[in-house]
């Protein structure tokens, strides 16, 4: 189990890290879609703690990941659409929707408070990564001052929900 962990945690800084490497950065485009994705993967994870969550604390926090990826993927494709600009697939983006499909079906397995500790440790190295790939990556290469500014935007909320996890999984332990 730690090792899904550990290994879905690191693949949003894994994967920034290598379109990082890249000359010039990930594109815009690119970073539309990293976006996306990595608010999808926080929206399915949230969805199946909202349903199968043991603590209605757990239940609420997914749901809140829900509702709060949902607003940012809306504002995100709002913008892509009146950019003009086309979510371009990428290997992070492609990292992060595969590291995300493992972590559903391992919570899938899991039941009661294992499910619980299980999901909100994911949450707290997830929301790290993401945090992280936002400050080193998406935000510094970012041309687009729309696209820039609502990823600073969206930034505190991530800051949010990672405080939040960390304080539901000092409960758990």
């Amino acid at each position: 189990m730690k090792s899904l962990l550990l290994a879905s945690a690191s693949a949003l800084l894994l994967a920034t890290g290598g379109v990082l490497a890249q000359a010039s950065g990930p594109t815009d485009a690119q970073i539309a879609h990293i976006v996306v994705t990595a608010n999808q993967v926080d929206i399915n994870a949230g969805e199946l703690a909202e349903s199968r969550g043991h603590s209605a604390e757990v239940k609420a926090f997914g749901k809140r990941m829900v509702t709060d990826h949902t607003g940012v993927n809306q504002q995100a494709t709002a913008l892509v659409k009146k950019l003009g600009v086309k979510p371009e697939d990428n290997p992070t983006s492609e990292t992060l929707k595969k590291g995300g499909e493992e972590n559903v079906a391992h919570l899938k397995a899991l039941r009661g408070a294992a499910f619980d500790k299980a999901y909100v440790d994911h949450e707290v190295a997830y929301h790290e990564q993401v945090i992280d790939a936002l400050d080193k990556t998406l935000i510094p290469n970012a041309k687009n001052a729309e696209l820039k500014a609502l990823l600073e935007k969206s930034r505190p909320a991530f800051v949010a929900h990672l405080d939040h996890a960390k304080q539901i999984q000092a409960k758990l332990e």
